[in-house]
Formats: C-alpha cells, structure tokens, sequence
C-alpha cells in the first residue's frame, strides 16, 4: 500500500493550491448562509411566527422542502435552523463534493493529465487518495466555521448541537464524494460521471422525502437515504450521535469498491464503455447553435424538473398564508416590514418575495451556462478545435449565449407557470394568470443581467467571470434586507430588480423592463467584441 500511495502528499498540496481560492469561496459561502439563517430565524421570527412555521413543516410540501418535522411541537429558532437547513446544507455540499471529484479523478484522466502525473513517481491510487484527502480538509474546515458561526448568531449556544448539524451534513457530503469516486470508475468521461453522481444525489434526496411523507419524523425508508442519516441527529431537539456512524462505513464501502473498479479497467477508460455515435452528423447538428443545445439540454431538462416542482410545491402553500398572515405579521416589526402589516396583501407581498429566489435561480443557470460552458471548452482545447474550421469566434460564442440565455428566461417562464398552477391546485384564483405573465415580462430583462454580464466578463477576462457571482450576492442581501436594513439608494440600485415594477404589488411598467433589456444588449456586444479580440487560451 505505501507504494500504492507514494506520492500522496505532493498532490494534497498541489490540488491545495490549484483550488485554494474555489475552496475559499465555497467556505465562506456556506458559512454566510448558515449564519444569516440563524440570525433571520433567531430575530426575525417571533414565538407565533415559528410555531406558523412549525404547522407549515407538517404539510408535505413542508416536508419535501425541509425535514422530517421533528421538533415542531416546541419549535425555537434553532430547531428550526437543523431541521429545515440541513437538506440544504447536505445538498450544497454534497454537489461540491461531487464536483471536487470529478475534477480530481475522472476530469485528470480525460484531458491527459492523469496519464502525465502517473508517469512519475506516484501510486496507482496516489491521485484518489489525495482527491478524498483534500475534500475531507475542506469539508473539516467549513464544518468548524459553520459551527463556530451558528454558536456565535444563535440564542440557543449549545456547542454539541451545533457541530452535530454542521458535521453531519459535512460527512453525509463525503460519502457523496465517494459516490462520485465510484462513478467515475464505471463512466467514461467526466460529464457521464458528474451525471451520474447528480442522479445518485437526486435519487437519495426523493428517498428521503417520500419515507418522511409517510411519517412525521421519518420512516423506515427514510433510512435507505444517507441525508436522513444525518437529519435524524435532530440537533437541538433530542441530539443523538450513532446515526451519522452510517455515514462514514458507507463511505469506507464505497472507497473500496472504486478501488476494485480500478483495478479492472485501463486508465482512461471506463468500466461502461462510451456509446459510440453515428459515422456522419445529422443535419441538426452542423452549426454551432445545434452543438451548444446537445451539450446544454441535459443540465437545462434537469434543471426544469427540479425548478418546477420546487416552485409547484411552493404554490400549494398558499392556501395557509392568508390563514395566518394576521397572527404572523402582529406584533412583528420586521415582518410588517418585509410583507407589509396589511394581511389581504400579504399573498402578493409573500409572493414577490418568492419572485425574488425564483429569478436568482434562473439567473444563476445563465451565469453558469455564459461562463462554464465556453470557458470549459476553451480550457480543455476543444475550442480551439472548433474555430480551426469554417466557425467564426462571433458565431461561437453567440450560439452559446443564446442557449444560456434562453434556457434562463425558459427556467424563469417555467417557474411562473409551477407557481401559478400550485396556487391554482390549492382553489387560489388571484393573483390571475395574466398577473404571472406581467411579472414575466417585467422580471425576464433583470434576470438575464446576471447571464450577460457573466458573458461580458467572460470576453474580456476569463478569470475574472466569477465577479458576477457577487451580483447575485448584492442582489439577494438588498432584496431581502433592503427595507429592514434601511440601505441608501444607490445600494438598492445595485439590483437589476430594483429598476423594474415590484412583482404582484406593481403594476408592470415597460420603461425599467426597456431599460434593463437594453443593458442586456450592451452587455452582450461587449462580450463578443472582448472575445473577438483577446487571445484564446487553452489549459485549466
């Protein structure tokens, strides 16, 4: 085995370096969000707001969107905290650990590089090693972060507690890694293998929600799902620790398996062999526009399923709002703030604030597609391919921005009409479906600044395209905590949202939506002059 894994820390500190700042960002942004989490719960939410919050979490979209319901009967800031973020917690680090990997493992094989690595002096399972060894670091350092965070913004400090939360979501993540470790065994290439993995998340989570339905608290199918491994912790109700013990023996199997798997096939190469394609291309993919829609419709259809029943069941909830939009906005400053003191409003005030996350969801598939894709290609030297035939660098790049762009407006339509249909689903008539489709067209314009200015960024400077991330993030923070916050104008300005009508409270005006459509297009030249000019660069 020592000769197996000669060469292990070389690579720990090489992989260290090569995502230090990638690593960076996902620390910091994990821990934002469970401290802003714990400190909205914990102020925001009074006593009858939470138990408001606790009857929601009975429902089954309640249930599907959150956890098990366990703790509902005395529900406090925290108890909320674990038992409605840890799905989110697993969820964000499970793809990260997904993603790390690929990248490490099946990603290295595929351009070559692994081949390189492999003939020095380093062990057959050197490069898995230190891709298990680097994720776990990384996961160990954002569990410490996140639970210092949530003991420092929570009330309820329980130290115990909250390393429970964190560290559990954070082992269920590395069994997640594992998986894609396997994976990346049996698939040929890295997207087969990300798919895959993608699919085994989707399958636990869909696992884990349909046992919790049949029981509040959970169910024995709920535990043929290692997300309810660590769900059922219930940190800050009745803390336990042998659940998460599941976690790592999975994890150990796991490993061990893709260590047999490697052993019986050549590298490079996958255990299930790549479908081999047609001799010549159909007439639907001889340009550009027909390639950049083959490569982006499976992440787009995923994406559409899962957007679409998130906000279909977000719909449904509906029903209860106006129930008890008097009792939550009582007494509660910062709620008649956010959706104003009046209660027949509050379903339109509620409902521009789901707006809100379901345009930065679409926005954030356009700034992935703008970005990942052409910059993926760019780095692996499959453009450079490609621009060596009759392919001009404008026809390119317009192709992909044109399913990027597309396939984000296609999300945000799609999402409208999932939110209207739960709302319709439920007896709800208002507010109507021409109501929705005004919202469409006013919020469509904002919601592809994000994409084009990924694009833009991208033309001009590729490593700098990460910059439109921190739009996202200045977008959110002033939507949500603008009026609470009291933030000066120019501030709210920073929002593309900000110069267009406020969803189902407004109404729709065509001069903002005119205006940031015309940003878009200025964006949108840009980022084709910038990559026309500058040098295309190959290498990660």
């Amino acid at each position: 085995m020592s000769g197996a894994l000669a060469g292990t820390g070389q690579l720990v500190r090489f992989i260290l370096r090569r995502d230090r700042v990638r690593m960076s960002v996902w620390a910091a942004s994990m821990t934002a969000f469970i401290a802003y989490f714990s400190v909205a719960l914990s102020t925001v939410f009074d006593a009858p707001a939470l138990a408001a919050r606790a009857q929601v979490m009975r429902t089954p979209a309640g249930i599907v969107m959150g956890g098990p319901g366990y703790g509902v009967d005395h529900y406090t800031p925290m108890v909320a905290v674990a038992n409605e973020g840890t799905l989110w917690m697993v969820g964000a680090l499970s793809l990260m650990a997904i993603l790390h990997m690929v990248r490490h493992s099946r990603a290295e094989e595929e351009s070559g590089r692994a081949e390189l690595v492999r003939a020095g002096a380093i062990g057959r399972l050197a490069p898995a090693a230190a891709a298990l060894t680097t994720l776990a670091l990384h996961l160990a350092v954002i569990t410490a972060l996140c639970a210092l965070a949530t003991f420092a913004a929570a009330d309820e400090r329980s130290l115990p507690d909250a390393l429970a939360l964190t560290g559990g979501s954070a082992l269920v993540a590395l069994v997640f890694g594992a998986v894609a470790l396997v994976t990346g065994q049996l698939a040929a290439t890295g997207r087969g293998a990300l798919g895959l993995s993608l699919a085994a998340l989707g399958l636990a989570i869909a696992v884990r929600a349909a046992g919790d339905m049949i029981r509040l608290e959970g169910s024995a199918l709920s535990w043929f799902s290692p997300i309810a491994w660590a769900q059922q912790m219930r940190a800050y109700v009745d803390l336990r620790w042998w659940p998460i013990l599941l976690a790592p023996a999975l994890g150990l199997v796991l490993v061990l398996a893709a260590d047999a798997l490697a052993a019986r096939r050549d590298l490079g190469q996958g255990l299930l062999a790549a479908r081999p394609g047609p001799a010549r291309a159909p007439q639907g993919l001889r340009g550009p526009l027909a390639l950049a829609w083959r490569q982006q419709r499976g992440v787009l259809a995923w994406c559409a399923v899962g957007m679409g029943l998130m906000w279909f069941a977000t719909g449904t909830l509906m029903s209860m709002l106006e129930d008890m939009a008097a009792d939550l906005v009582a007494g509660n400053a910062a709620l008649g703030a956010l959706f104003g003191t009046d209660p027949t409003g509050m379903s339109s005030a509620f409902l521009g604030v789901m707006m809100l996350f379901i345009a930065l969801c679409a926005a954030v598939y356009g700034i992935v597609a703008a970005q990942g894709g052409p910059r993926g290609e760019e780095s692996a030297g499959t453009l450079e391919l490609t621009l060596a035939g009759p392919v001009g660098r404008g026809r390119w790049l317009g192709a992909q921005l044109v399913l990027a762009l597309g396939g984000s407006l296609g999300l945000l339509a799609l999402s409208i009409a999932a939110l209207w249909l739960g709302t319709v689903a439920v007896g709800l008539q208002e507010p109507s479906l021409a109501d929705h489709l005004g919202v469409l067209a006013t919020q469509a314009p904002a919601t592809l600044v994000f994409g084009a200015l990924a694009a833009a960024l991208y033309g001009w400077a590729p490593r700098w395209a990460g910059l439109s991330w921190l739009l996202v993030a200045a977008t959110f923070v002033t939507g949500m905590f603008g009026v609470l916050l009291d933030l000066p104008e120019w501030a709210l300005g920073i929002s593309p949202f900000h110069w267009v009508a406020a969803p189902y409270t407004e109404d729709p005006a065509a001069g903002g939506a005119l205006a940031m459509a015309a940003v878009v297009v200025v964006l949108l030249v840009l980022a084709l002059l910038g990559f026309r000019r500058r040098a295309v660069v190959t290498g990660s």
